[in-house]
């Protein structure tokens, strides 16, 4: 059974640099593509970065680009969400997710085939 387990979330001060990390497990992810997801209060999921499996192509919103990075690390089937200057505006629950076979280009919050639980990450001004 497929499992994804999210971690590194936590009170963070605006400008801080936490990194989150999602460890996947239950089967071989080899043709997947990851994304994190994230989920603010009152409003709607949202894509945030998505990675293909060999770490060759990345995707990012525009409101994290420049901040963000995703990474995988396919000896430990890692992924990475390292996010820098962190916004009051960033707060959310920080998901993430995994698509076998996805097209990067159009990875959205639907046609995800697996979720983890999600980290919250609070960012304080």
């Amino acid at each position: 059974r497929c499992k994804l387990q999210a971690s590194g979330g936590g009170l963070v001060q605006a400008g801080d640099s936490p990194r989150l990390s999602c460890a996947a497990s239950g089967r071989t992810f080899s043709r997947d593509v990851m994304g994190w997801f994230r989920q603010a209060p009152l409003k709607n999921r949202e894509f945030v970065a998505g990675i293909s499996w060999s770490g060759h192509r990345t995707r990012y919103a525009d409101s994290v680009k420049g901040r963000f990075t995703i990474s995988i690390d396919n000896a430990k089937n890692t992924v990475y969400l390292q996010m820098n200057g962190l916004k009051p505006e960033d707060t959310a629950v920080y998901y993430c997710a995994a698509r076998y076979d996805a097209v990067l280009e159009t990875l959205s919050v639907y046609g995800m085939d697996y979720w983890g639980e999600g980290t919250l990450v609070t960012v304080s001004s």
